[in-house]
């Protein structure tokens, strides 16, 4: 990393019950928190801000809203955001060829209208060009109330802040999306103890996501 995370004994103390979760939900601290905290105030508002994105009652289902945060981070070449995202969108009900298959989605056929025209919209407002074009918001209607496009562009944006941080900070992936023994077996032939090279090598390629 370009910058060191602050150790969590020398952080802010309101912000250690945010830290306190990180642990009982992913089993460590993120390096990424770590690095928030050296501003406090900043930790808080973003920590807040995706609270209220990724929120229960969003009439953004949740793994719609994994699978949008994934894309966008493979678009930002964020290896970190890539693992974390990919974990938790394993855990939200998506098959691992979802997972996989997502920097082509649009060549395969395992997504649906819905998730494809969220996924266009995101790619245009991620990807530096000409913006978003009309066409694509009016296919998100078919699709979504306007409510919920607000709602779907929030979780777009905050994506771009939280990946673009972490990528130009070198935040590196901590191991979060192990891929499933047996499509590891199947498609590469190996053994349990060479899992977490192999997983560390998918992140990487996932990572190398264009347009």
């Amino acid at each position: 990393m370009h910058i060191e995370p602050r150790p969590e004994q020398q952080t802010s103390w309101y912000l250690r019950p945010f830290f306190w979760n990180q642990r009982r939900k992913y089993g460590q601290v993120l390096d990424a928190a770590r690095l928030w905290a050296r501003s406090p105030k900043l930790f808080v508002a973003v920590a807040t801000l995706y609270g209220v994105i990724d929120r229960r009652g969003s009439p953004i289902e949740p793994s719609l809203r994994s699978l949008i945060t994934v894309r966008v981070s493979q678009i930002n070449h964020c290896p970190f955001c890539v693992d974390l995202n990919s974990a938790t969108l394993l855990k939200r009900g998506a098959g691992w060829d979802k997972v996989v298959s997502l920097r082509d989605w649009r060549d395969s056929p395992i997504y649906s209208d819905r998730e494809r025209s969220a996924l266009d919209y995101a790619e245009e407002m991620t990807v530096s060009g000409p913006g978003v074009r009309d066409e694509t918001v009016d296919a998100l209607r078919d699709h979504f109330s306007d409510d919920a496009i607000v709602e779907l562009t929030a979780l777009i944006a905050f994506q771009n802040l939280s990946s673009k941080f972490n990528a130009a900070l070198g935040v590196p992936p901590q191991g979060f999306c192990e891929r499933p023994a047996t499509a590891t077996a199947a498609a590469t032939g190996t053994v349990d103890g060479e899992a977490a090279s192999d997983t560390a090598r998918w992140v990487s390629e996932q990572n190398a996501g264009e347009i």
